[in-house]
């Protein structure tokens, strides 16, 4: 068992080696995702687009549709908006994908997206970090089946989904020389084709999708981030009434 765990994280390491040492050649950094778990029509925008655009592939089976009312949707709306004809408010989201299709299409079945927020974290920053990043580093690539390719996960199999509302564009390098090596470092981004939305509308609804993805990775995490404060200071309060106990206990001993 433990030659067999160990083959497999040196497999994986061989995986992911090369593409964080072309990631790294190529001078790319994730970028810092928005925090907006707290921002309701945010979150409410990110299920939509979640819905819309990576439900048909995507499966989120620790999720139920029911569940977004604790982001201010109703359960007329969630049936209205964000179901398709034969799912209902209790089922979890599932993809209706058939597994066999999808991994002759993509290579591998596509992951289920219910804790991808908080498994993506990395050296290179978080997990919503590295989802605001990825979804926004797609560029064409005619050498690919899929015809796209990604900066933050090079050789990636999954297609760019939002392709028809960012439009196509292609990675800007300059050639540098490191330590008597030429190494491509990149710029930035060059507009090929426009999309239907402008950048700044494209990362907005990224960040919300990014938001929704954060906020589905734990649902409770605003709740248990404000509960924790007042814990915390509850302590701190106490710790000074103990405090002032203690030292009226003992100061005739003294």
């Amino acid at each position: 068992m433990k030659k067999l765990l160990l083959s497999l994280a040196f497999s994986v390491a061989a995986l992911v080696s090369p593409l964080a040492a072309q990631a790294a050649e190529e001078g790319f950094h994730w970028d810092k995702a928005p925090n907006l778990t707290n921002d309701l029509p945010a979150l409410q925008d990110g299920a939509r687009i979640f819905v819309n655009y990576c439900l048909s592939c995507h499966s989120a089976a620790f999720m139920r549709f029911n569940r977004l009312r604790d982001i201010g949707l109703s359960e007329q709306q969630i049936k209205d908006n964000l179901l398709f004809t034969t799912d209902k408010v209790g089922d979890t989201m599932k993809s209706a994908i058939d597994p066999r299709q999808a991994k002759d299409w993509f290579g591998a079945n596509p992951p289920d997206l219910t804790l991808v927020a908080r498994s993506r974290s990395g050296h290179g920053g978080t997990g919503p970090d590295y989802l605001y990043t990825f979804l926004r580093s797609f560029y064409r690539d005619p050498t690919r089946p899929t015809g796209w390719n990604n900066l933050a996960f090079p050789n990636v199999g999954m297609p760019h989904a939002l392709w028809q509302l960012q439009g196509e564009r292609e990675p800007v390098f300059a050639t540098e020389e490191e330590h008597g090596h030429e190494v491509k470092v990149f710029q930035g981004w060059k507009q090929v084709t426009p999309g239907e939305l402008t950048t700044v509308q494209y990362d907005q609804e990224v960040a919300h999708l990014v938001a929704y993805l954060q906020w589905m990775g734990e649902p409770a995490q605003n709740s248990r981030v404000r509960v924790g404060v007042w814990v915390l200071l509850f302590l701190l309060m106490f710790t000074v009434i103990a405090w002032r106990l203690n030292a009226a206990f003992w100061k005739d001993v003294r």
